[in-house]
């Protein structure tokens, strides 16, 4: 109980600092604890969930929000994200894994390549 609580509060620091949402983090985790990939996401979307409204605040706060621009990705990612899940139930798990696996590390490249201060 306390190890999760305490992984939560480290998703929650570098979910709200970083905009990644935590499921980088929680995904891993769950699946590493014995969850299977289809309940660890669902999960981790729960997770997201909480903590993203709590940051919105912290953010909002701050000033820190393009309302506009943020609603209209969203309006997308809400039809997208009826989508997903549909197709998640249709890939095995071990192909989830490396697939995750492989966007993870890319991503980590790329921010790496494009990465400069800023103007």
């Amino acid at each position: 109980m306390w190890l999760l609580i305490l992984f939560g509060l480290l998703i929650g620091v570098l979910s709200s600092l970083s905009g990644l949402g935590g499921g980088f983090l929680v995904v891993p985790f769950l699946i590493y604890a014995g969850k299977k990939a289809q309940l660890a996401v669902g999960t981790s979307f729960l997770v997201i969930l909480t903590i993203a409204l709590s940051s919105l605040a912290a953010h909002w706060r701050l000033g820190n929000i393009d309302w506009k621009t943020g609603l209209i990705l969203a309006a997308g990612g809400v039809v997208g994200a009826q989508i997903g899940p549909v197709l998640l139930q249709q890939v095995p798990e071990l192909l989830f894994k490396r697939g995750f696996a492989c966007l993870m590390i890319g991503t980590g490249l790329w921010l790496l390549w494009t990465a400069r201060p800023p103007v």
